[in-house]
């Protein structure tokens, strides 16, 4: 006997779709924030998944991070718990375009954010997949999954990456898959466009994983890791990890490399014409590359380990949509790699995005309230762009439902403001990559400074705990009292202090000078004034870090404020 069952349905305030990395920060936000929330997955296996590199972080992707994380979001406190590999870039440059860049244990850190959205309060974790939005006089107001279970909601938020009619090239192979091995979702693209709101297409990809057992090291160049650099959470005084840090290595193609990659250019889906879609700018695949810059010789290549418990290795610099075999036959041609043994093939994927010219700055779109898109969907690239979008897509959506004004940050005020802004104002072409060349502001934007300028927003706006705040206003007053001492504190010229300075290759004092003053020279730093200042407090090292920016800075700092 068939026992009757009513259809189900469940009510929410707030549906994050996808659990990407845009995903999961919207979910935590909008939870943390007191709305009742759904974070929908096709998989929950691959949660804040890295299906591309292993890496977080760089220019401007690194200040990103911080800024999420300033903001009370996860992915700081999620990297500094898995990583197993750091290093400081652009330390040759000055402060504004310094950013740190790990990489992580691709396992581990997809289990820390597993956890983190399964331990949240009023935060449920479902897999299912979409088949339909609920919207009705443009106004949404839930999902229907492919199997008719309808969740209720007043604002959804989209974040579903690659897999909108994704469709996956190697060489002349297709497959309909968001990822290598990963159903498309076709329907919500098709509700989308019911909906009358326009897509595009995108394409991406990704490079070979090869087996580490079969590299010689003897023929690559080792880049070890730099333990003593700054964590990426504002929560953590030292980057701590459970096992040793790992090191990367260095390689570099050559021209047997590059007269296999144009002997099979036809063979490539994106330049045999397969793919339709427009691939990114600012990371080409090692077809671009080759075809591109045929003047360069060489290019890097770096082997990253995904994690302590693999063999696996990412091979940063060659994404690539050729067959297999000529993935293989290119690769041995590298330095070290002449035995490899490829693991995984790289491969292309193209998918539907939605251009953000339909989008608020909110993230909201202009078709259909309390509809919200971040991350890939949006025309961008990375893991960090679509973080940062999803913490402010989900701030937006917790707001909304609680009739309060919407979060909306300026170019002057975050990387993440200027990449909205770029995004809704000018669409895109192509995948957007966020680069510190597009912040006018940037000076003001460092990631030392990111708590700064945006705790005090995560803190109004209910998403930085008690903890967190006392932990901003105790380095806060610790830099205040320290730069007023700094300009307080007066040197003279005396015969120890001028030949102290002449050891330092410092010119030497013409009259008395505080101590900020000396700081200001250019060859001249925090640790080099120790003799000269024997009343130095022992501060914490990212306090005296944004203490000497501010001081020796402070005149281009306040041009741009």
């Amino acid at each position: 006997m068939t026992i009757p069952i009513t259809s189900y349905s469940k009510s929410y305030d707030v549906i994050m779709v996808g659990a990407g990395h845009a995903g999961v920060e919207a979910a935590l936000a909008a939870a943390r924030m007191g709305c009742r929330t759904l974070l929908l997955t096709m998989n929950l296996d691959t949660i804040a998944h890295m299906p591309c590199n292993c890496s977080i972080g760089g220019p401007a992707k690194g200040h990103v991070v911080r800024e999420i994380d300033a903001m009370g979001g996860e992915m700081g406190r999620a990297i500094d718990a898995t990583l197993t590999h750091i290093r400081m870039l652009n330390t040759s440059k000055g402060p504004a375009v310094q950013a740190l860049r790990a990489q992580a244990d691709k396992n581990l850190y997809h289990l820390y954010m597993k956890h983190a959205v399964e331990r949240q309060d009023r935060l449920d974790v479902k897999q299912s997949a979409v088949a339909a939005l609920l919207v009705e006089d443009s106004r949404i107001f839930g999902i229907q999954t492919k199997s008719g279970i309808q969740y209720l909601g007043a604002c959804v938020v989209m974040t579903t990456g690659t897999f909108l009619r994704g469709l996956t090239h190697m060489g002349e192979v297709q497959q309909s898959a968001g990822r290598a091995g990963e159903a498309p979702s076709v329907e919500a693209s098709q509700s989308l466009e019911n909906l009358g709101i326009r897509l595009g297409r995108l394409k991406t990809g990704t490079t070979a994983r090869i087996d580490k057992k079969t590299v010689d090291f003897s023929k690559v160049e080792t880049q070890e890791s730099e333990p003593d650099v700054p964590p990426f959470s504002f929560l953590n005084d030292r980057v701590e990890t459970p096992r040793p840090l790992l090191p990367a290595w260095l390689t570099h193609t050559n021209d047997e490399t590059h007269q296999i990659i144009r002997g099979n250019l036809g063979r490539s889906a994106m330049y045999g014409g397969r793919i339709q879609g427009v691939g990114p700018r600012y990371c080409p695949s090692i077809e671009d590359k080759v075809v591109r810059f045929p003047e360069k010789d060489r290019h890097s290549v770096f082997l990253e380990q995904e994690g302590w418990d693999t063999v696996e290795m990412y091979v940063q610099g060659m994404s690539t949509s050729l067959p297999e075999e000529v993935q293989i036959a290119f690769l041995r041609t590298l330095p070290g790699l002449e035995e490899v043994e490829v693991m995984r093939p790289g491969y292309a994927v193209e998918y539907d995005f939605v251009p953000p010219d339909q989008l608020l700055p909110t993230l909201e779109t202009k078709a259909v309230k309390g509809l919200y898109f971040a991350g890939q969907i949006n025309g961008t690239s990375g893991y960090e762009e679509a973080a940062g979008q999803g913490i402010v897509a989900g701030i937006n959506a917790a707001l909304r439902i609680q009739d309060r004004e919407p979060l909306v940050l300026s170019r002057s005020q975050s990387y993440i403001g200027v990449m909205i802004d770029d995004l809704v104002t000018k669409g895109v072409d192509d995948p957007y990559r966020l680069l510190t060349s597009r912040a006018e502001h940037r000076l003001l934007l460092r990631q030392d400074n990111a708590d700064e300028r945006l705790t005090p927003v995560g803190r109004e706006i209910g998403l930085v705990d008690d903890a967190r705040w006392e932990l901003f206003h105790v380095k806060q007053e610790l830099m205040k009292t320290e730069a007023h001492r700094l300009r307080q504190q007066i040197v003279r010229p005396t015969a120890e202090v001028q030949r102290l300075l002449s050891e330092m290759g410092a010119d030497p004092m013409a009259k008395p000078l505080s101590l900020a003053e000396l700081l200001r020279r250019s060859n001249l730093d925090y640790s080099l004034l120790s003799p000269l200042d024997p009343e130095r407090p022992d501060l914490p090292a990212h306090v005296e870090e944004q203490v000497e920016i501010e001081i020796k800075y402070e005149g281009y700092i306040k041009r741009q404020e």
